[in-house]
C-alpha cells in the first residue's frame, strides 16, 4: 500500500485516484475500483447521484485540475470525504490558488490533498496555501520529504496558515512590549 503525508505524518493511503482514459472518456460508476476513490470533477458532476448511492460520502473524494473552478464543488462539501488538487507538472501553480480559495473563500475544513507531480521542495508552500495531505511522486523519498516542513522557521509573507506578514507580527510584538 502506498503512503502519503497527512498532517505532517506518514500514513497509509487507502484512496485510488481515478483518471480519464487516454481518449478522455470517463469510467462508468460500476467500473470503478473497490474501496475509496478520488474521481475527477467531470465524473463527479456527471454521476454525482449514482456515486453517492453506490459509495456514500466516506468513500468518495473529488480531484480538481488546475483549470477547475472550486466554486463548482462548494454545495457538495457534505457529500465527499476529501478534495484533491492535481499538479500535472511541478511548475503548474494554479492548484495553490484553488487550495486558498477552498479554505479562505469557501470555508472548506476537510482534507485537501496535493496529487500528481508533488515534490519535497514544494510541501511547505502547499501547506501555507491550505493543503494538509500530499501524495508525493512515487520516485521520491517520503521520509526525507517530512524535513521540508521544518527547514524554515520564519515566513515573511502572509498566507493561509499565518495571514499577517512578518512586519505586522513584529509591530504587534513591539506594541505588546511597549510601556503603557
Amino acid at each position: 500500500m502506498a503512503s502519503i503525508i497527512k498532517d505532517r505524518a506518514i500514513v497509509n493511503d487507502d484512496w485510488t485516484v481515478v483518471r480519464a482514459a487516454e481518449d478522455g472518456t470517463l469510467p462508468a460508476v460500476d467500473a470503478l475500483p473497490a474501496g475509496k476513490v478520488l474521481v475527477p470533477l467531470a465524473l463527479w458532476q456527471s454521476a454525482r447521484d449514482a456515486l453517492t448511492a453506490a459509495r456514500g460520502a466516506a468513500e468518495i473524494g473529488v480531484w480538481l485540475a488546475g483549470d477547475s473552478e472550486p466554486a463548482d464543488i462548494v454545495s457538495d462539501f457534505d457529500k465527499i470525504a476529501l478534495i484533491a488538487v492535481d499538479f500535472p507538472v511541478f511548475r503548474d501553480g494554479r492548484g495553490y490558488s484553488i487550495a486558498r480559495l477552498l479554505r479562505e473563500r469557501y470555508g472548506y475544513q476537510g482534507e485537501i490533498r496535493a496529487i500528481g507531480d508533488v515534490l519535497r521542495d514544494q510541501l511547505r508552500f502547499y501547506e501555507r496555501c491550505g493543503f494538509n495531505a500530499y501524495a508525493l511522486r512515487a520516485d521520491k523519498d517520503i521520509h526525507d520529504a517530512l524535513k521540508a516542513f521544518t527547514e524554515f522557521t520564519v515566513q515573511y509573507q502572509g498566507a493561509f496558515d499565518e495571514p499577517r506578514p512578518l512586519f505586522r507580527r513584529r509591530e504587534a510584538a513591539a506594541a505588546q512590549k511597549a510601556p503603557a
